[in-house]
């Protein structure tokens, strides 16, 4: 159940455990619709027996509506297999109507059952559950993972992955699966990785991988590097709170580290030869949601430092449009879990037309940080509030390496030039400390607009994709309208929604900022005072004449223009969280949304 609860920020529509017991023809299983509490209740209320093997999922609901009968485990062979699964079998249709046509009786509306019960025919048959599973999985189509447990096995738990996360914890005397390493964190931090097609079957004492065919694969274990208290709150109310008050450490050790031997700017793992990335002469970013907005602050920075030009693509769109890509397009994909499902196709798609990738990720092992030919580890710990606040900074913070690391090896920069951009980074992690100290009028203005119903933010330049994440934190959140535009957009059609009272956050540029940047938003913001909107400016410390066009005013310590973002970001994310609390929200739970989208 703790496992569970650390995994809950994957989908909290429904929960459910099975146990194996002294009964070897029966599981004993508990599941109820809603958050994990409720089936800490009912396991409270009907506990069930003892136990040493078990499976537990919490679930973000696909196919059937998040039910008691929808949650899974799912049982099969009349009780005595149970499956859990994460992902969507898209084949499942066709499976059903076989299944029921030989007189299998359905319990839920889900994809999953028909695994089940398809493992249940091949264990009938004679076959261990390891190789039902590989049997079964062979006839599967879309991304999942699956686990099975079977009562006349009484010790082993199988599980199979493909195009979803599954990773093996290793222990004394105990082995554990699961789909993100917090859920086993706290009894050992040697794990191991899967491949895709591969199915493993854990014993307490055995860990066994095969492939597709199965024959064993030898697979090398990795250690962690944090510990379970990096995946509890720390004292905060929330963990979105505590993710906040992390970003400092984040950003700090994303930077630390990062030159080689020689004095030169290094990626993390893989390999991509220099001659390769001298040559490109196109970036392709590929994320999904907040993972795009670092993308788009990254085409700013990069196409400055390295004068390569950058596209920031969604994933879920970047395929089917049939893009330009060749063995000179570096793609860069950015994904805090490294299983973003978009993503992964997205880039798989662009290594088939022969561009090389790099991943930018925070998940060791996962499978985009597998799957690309480089990669560069964001390292902000787990981060368990569903909404994206530290994995972001981290991730802005590793574009900038990225940008820096291109720079230096194709010439555009000389490496004094990187170490006074590398010196101006190792100033944020202060700075936005000193924004997470000052940060308590930003929580009261929350506070007293949290009866708002739209709010706009408007930014140009690097404040554009700020402006982006401001609203979408507040959609995620507050589940109130909000929208980001670039500010010089505003007469050209949003200016319309504009009404007395509207509040509209504006990241205004530094004055001493690229061209007369700084006097255009002030345009802005007259524009739109004229019209009646309550203007909240975050504005660079010094900028005297920013307060005279503020309803409300809130500076940001001094920064390079390009950098501005990591202290931009903070008091927006602030303002969400706090507005969100104040509506009685669940901050770290929003409504409809899971934190790793493992399905396209």
């Amino acid at each position: 159940m703790a496992g569970l609860a650390r995994l809950e920020y994957r989908g909290y529509d429904s929960a459910g455990i099975a146990v194996v017991t002294a009964d070897r023809e029966h599981l004993a299983m508990a599941k109820k619709a809603g958050k994990l509490a409720i089936l800490a209740q009912e396991l409270k209320d009907r506990p069930l027996p003892p136990g040493t093997v078990a499976i537990g999922h919490t679930r973000w609901a696909t196919h059937g509506a998040p039910t008691d009968s929808n949650a899974h485990p799912h049982m099969a062979a009349g009780g005595r297999i149970a499956i859990i699964h994460n992902g969507i079998i898209e084949n499942y249709a066709s499976l059903r109507s076989e299944l029921e046509a030989v007189g299998v009786v359905f319990s839920s509306d889900t994809d999953t059952e028909v695994a089940g019960h398809m493992i249940a025919a091949e264990v009938d048959d004679g076959k261990d559950l390891a190789q039902a599973m590989r049997d079964v999985t062979r006839r599967l189509e879309g991304a999942f993972t699956l686990l099975a447990i079977d009562a006349r096995e009484p010790q082993t738990v199988v599980g199979a992955r493909r195009n979803s996360p599954l990773v093996v914890g290793l222990g004394d005397g105990e082995n554990f699966l699961g789909s993100d390493v917090v859920a086993f964190i706290e009894y050992t931090k040697k794990a191991l990785e899967l491949g895709q097609d591969e199915v493993v079957e854990i014993t307490p004492d055995r860990v066994v991988v095969t492939d597709a065919s199965g024959a064993v694969v030898a697979r090398a274990p990795y250690t962690i590097d944090w510990d379970a208290t990096a995946a509890e709150k720390g004292g905060f109310s929330t963990f979105m709170e505590k993710e906040i008050h992390d970003e400092p450490a984040a950003v700090a050790d994303t930077l630390r580290d990062r030159f080689n031997e020689f004095g030169k700017l290094k990626l993390d793992g893989g390999l991509i030869a220099d001659t390769i990335l001298g040559s490109i002469d196109k970036i392709i970013v590929l994320a999904c949601g907040t993972s795009s907005y670092a993308g788009l602050v990254a085409k700013y920075a990069i196409e400055h430092w390295c004068r390569i030009p950058v596209e920031v693509e969604y994933s879920h769109e970047f395929r089917y449009r049939d893009p330009v890509v060749s063995v000179k397009t570096l793609v860069v994909a950015i994904s805090q879990s490294g299983e973003t499902m978009d993503t992964i196709m997205a880039m798989r798609y662009a290594q088939q037309q022969g561009a090389s990738v790099i991943a930018i990720v925070n998940v060791q092992g996962s499978t985009i940080a597998r799957e690309a030919d480089a990669v560069l580890y964001t390292r902000a710990g787990p981060e368990i509030a569903v909404a994206s606040t530290k994995a972001l900074v981290a991730q802005i913070t590793a574009t900038y390496l990225l940008g820096m690391f291109l720079a230096e090896l194709r010439g555009n920069k000389f490496p004094g030039e990187v170490r006074a951009i590398l010196e101006q980074l190792g100033e944020m992690p202060a700075k936005i400390q000193r924004v997470l100290d000052t940060a308590e009028p930003i929580r009261a203005l929350a506070r007293s607009m949290a009866g708002e119903r739209t709010i706009l933010f408007l930014g140009r330049h690097v404040g554009y994709p700020v402006a982006l994440e401001g609203a979408l934190k507040l959609k995620e959140l507050a589940y109130i309208h909000a929208e980001g535009f670039a500010a010089g957009e505003l007469k050209h059609g949003p200016i319309a929604l504009v009404e007395k009272d509207l509040p509209i956050f504006v990241i205004l540029p530094s004055p001493n900022g690229p061209g007369s940047l700084h006097s255009k938003v002030l345009s802005n913001i007259q524009e739109v005072r004229a019209r009646g909107a309550r203007t909240i400016v975050l504005a660079e410390e010094g900028d005297e004449v920013a307060a005279k066009y503020a309803s409300e005013i809130f500076y940001l310590p001094e920064a390079p223009v390009l950098l501005t973002p990591l202290l931009a970001l903070i008091p927006l994310q602030i303002f969400a969280c706090e507005l969100a609390g104040a509506k009685g929200n669940d901050v770290d739970q929003p409504r409809n949304l899971a934190k790793s989208v493992t399905v396209e």
